[in-house]
C-alpha cells in the first residue's frame, strides 16, 4: 500500500550559527507550499543578512510521485553548497520545506571538502532546530447534492471522518471534503452509492 503521510516542518526553526575557520553560517529551516513562497523568503533573507557572501539553499515540495526541487549553490563551488543542504532534507525524510545557509566568508578558504561539510552541518543544524510533522496526503472531493440528501450525506462524512473544506448553500448544496488518501476509494463508493450525489 501506497504511503499517504509526509514530513514537514510545523512552523519555522529558529536560527542556528556554525562556524569554521572564521566564517560563519546561518542556517533557516522553513514549511513552504510553493516556489512562490522560497522566492519571498529568500528576498527577506538577504535583507537580513546584506553583508554575507553566498545565500545558498535547497528546498523540496510535493509528494510522490511528483516531488520537485532545487538546489542552489549561489556562487560556490559547484555541488559544494546546494547539494548537501537538500541532502539533508532528504536524510530528515522532509519535504515542502526550504532550507538556506547563509554564509559570511572568514578569510580562510575551505577547499571543497570543507564547504560540503560545514553546508551539510548547516542545514542539520536547522532543521533540528525545527519541529518536524507529519501530516497525511489528502485526496478532495467536490459533492453536489439537493437539500434532501443532506442527513445522508452528513452521514458519510461523520463515518468516513471526512474533513469539510468548503461548503456553498444555494439553489443546491456543493461540499468540498477532505480525506486521507488511503481511504478515498472507500469514500468514493460511499458517495457513488447515494445516486443523487455527483462525486468529483
Amino acid at each position: 500500500m501506497q504511503n499517504d503521510t509526509y514530513k514537514t516542518l510545523s512552523a519555522p526553526g529558529e536560527e542556528t550559527l556554525f562556524k569554521e575557520k572564521g566564517s560563519k553560517f546561518f542556517g533557516y529551516a522553513y514549511p513552504v507550499s510553493n516556489e512562490d513562497e522560497v522566492k519571498a523568503l529568500l528576498i527577506d533573507i538577504k535583507k537580513l543578512h546584506p553583508q554575507a557572501r553566498h545565500w545558498c539553499y535547497a528546498f523540496q515540495l510535493g509528494t510522490e510521485p511528483n516531488i520537485y526541487y532545487r538546489a542552489n549553490d549561489d556562487g560556490e563551488p559547484s555541488n559544494t553548497a546546494g547539494a548537501p543542504i537538500h541532502g539533508q532534507i532528504q536524510s530528515f525524510g522532509l519535504t515542502n520545506v526550504l532550507v538556506i545557509s547563509v554564509r559570511y566568508f572568514g578569510g580562510i578558504k575551505l577547499g571543497v571538502g570543507g564547504l560540503i561539510a560545514a553546508y551539510r552541518l548547516s542545514a542539520q543544524m536547522a532543521l533540528e532546530a525545527s519541529e518536524i510533522i507529519e501530516k497525511t496526503i489528502d485526496v478532495h472531493y467536490t459533492l453536489k447534492f439537493g437539500y434532501v440528501d443532506m442527513n445522508k450525506v452528513m452521514r458519510v462524512i461523520k463515518e468516513k471522518n471526512l474533513e469539510i473544506i468548503s461548503q456553498k448553500m444555494e439553489m443546491d448544496c456543493e461540499m468540498v471534503v477532505a480525506t486521507r488518501k488511503k481511504n478515498a476509494p472507500m469514500v468514493l463508493e460511499a458517495f457513488e452509492s447515494l445516486y443523487t450525489v455527483s462525486v468529483e
